[in-house]
């Protein structure tokens, strides 16, 4: 990549978001900050466009006035983030929206030919065959930003599936995980987000509590490296520091370890395949001293288990199941459902949800919007 590349961040006032910054701000005779996009905080993105002073600044959904004064160019609404994605001066297309919403920027950006940097995995486990469709239509290239598929990524350093024989995807089992079970109902969303490795969003850290950022990372998995489900594995791993395995067909596993930062995800996804020095928190095995797998206990992450049964089902349960999902969440932060409510939104969804495929990217978003209307629906019956 000669002279600086253009970068988009998408969900720059997020965690990523704000991890990507710190990463570009080590860059900058590297990458050029173009534009930035936010859902609704438009103090921390002013905040970030006086630091940045990018081209175009988006806001995707508030009422508050546009900030006006500068060189920035300030729009609203969600066809500036999907012309954010195609951006003329942007090579880069780092996509940290949180939830579905994800999906028509990653494949507007592959289209459009950029580097999708994709820290969404809503994307493909909405829309992967769209994804990939995109990406082989337009020339995009897709490099994944979540650490578990990082950590693929760069352990195949370019193999195709039929060199897997197996993926194992890391999870640190959540703030719950020695919880006893019976006692989850009375859990607190301020207790959901006191994860015990990672700093992250809210949704993101709530999904890790219930463990269905794991069933959403095998789907991706799934499209990502274009192994079948039931190769892929998930194992508790406490340290967080294996990212995760590759298992060759030869019977050797490669692994990608690091201390726990999403510095370093969003750094090789930027620069991929170079690497360049980076002041990233040293890794002294010797003082960790023992790093420990367990398997996941059977019955204990009720909604992974449906996930993966979703999964199974096919196009329309997958989008179901995030689509109830992210509902049952917002609800449970905002106080309105308890945590146990979480998995009973999602299955009382999915056994309405006739399993089908989806051929289009409209029936796709079709099926996400029904879904979220039955969870909808759902919540004032399992509010207590």
């Amino acid at each position: 990549m000669g002279g600086r590349v253009g970068v988009a961040v998408l969900g720059s006032t997020g965690s990523v978001g704000r991890s990507t910054l710190s990463v570009l701000e080590r860059l900058r005779d590297r990458f050029q900050v173009v534009v930035l996009t936010a859902h609704q905080n438009v103090s921390a993105l002013a905040e970030q466009v006086e630091r940045w002073a990018p081209d175009l600044a988006v806001l995707c959904d508030s009422d508050v006035p546009l900030p006006g004064a500068g060189p920035t160019r300030w729009v609203r609404g969600w066809e500036g983030v999907l012309g954010a994605a195609t951006h003329p001066g942007v090579g880069i297309v780092v996509n940290a929206v949180v939830g579905a919403a994800g999906l028509e920027p990653t494949c507007a950006a592959l289209q459009a030919g950029k580097r999708v940097a994709l820290a969404n995995k809503e994307s493909l486990v909405v829309g992967g065959r769209f994804v990939l469709e995109a990406a082989r239509r337009g020339g995009g290239e897709l490099v994944p930003v979540d650490s578990e598929h990082s950590a693929i990524f760069q352990c195949l350093g370019g193999r195709g599936a039929d060199a897997i024989r197996r993926l194992l995807l890391t999870a640190s089992g959540g703030p719950f995980r020695d919880r006893d079970p019976s006692t989850l109902s009375a859990a607190t969303p301020q207790e959901a987000l006191r994860h015990p490795t990672w700093e992250m969003g809210a949704k993101v850290t709530v999904d890790s509590a219930t463990l269905a950022n794991k069933a959403l990372e095998v789907m991706e998995a799934h499209f990502l490296f274009g192994v079948p489900y039931d190769a892929i594995e998930v194992v508790i791993h406490r340290e967080s520091i294996v990212h995760s395995f590759a298992e060759f067909v030869d019977g050797s596993l490669l692994a990608q370890l690091s201390a726990p930062t999403m510095e370093l995800p969003i750094l090789y996804a930027l620069l991929h395949p170079e690497r360049v020095a980076y002041p990233a928190p040293r890794l002294d095995l010797a003082q960790v001293g023992a790093l420990h797998f367990e398997a996941l206990p059977p019955g204990r992450y009720p909604t992974f288990e449906l996930g993966i049964e979703a999964a199974r089902d096919g196009d329309a349960s997958r989008i179901a199941f995030n689509a109830a999902n992210e509902m049952s969440v917002a609800a449970f932060l905002r106080g309105d459902l308890p945590f146990t409510g979480i998995p009973q939104v999602v299955e009382a969804v999915l056994r309405r949800q006739a399993p089908a495929p989806v051929t289009d990217l409209r029936t796709a978003l079709d099926v996400d919007r029904e879904a979220r209307a039955r969870a909808q629906r759902l919540l004032p019956e399992l509010r207590e």
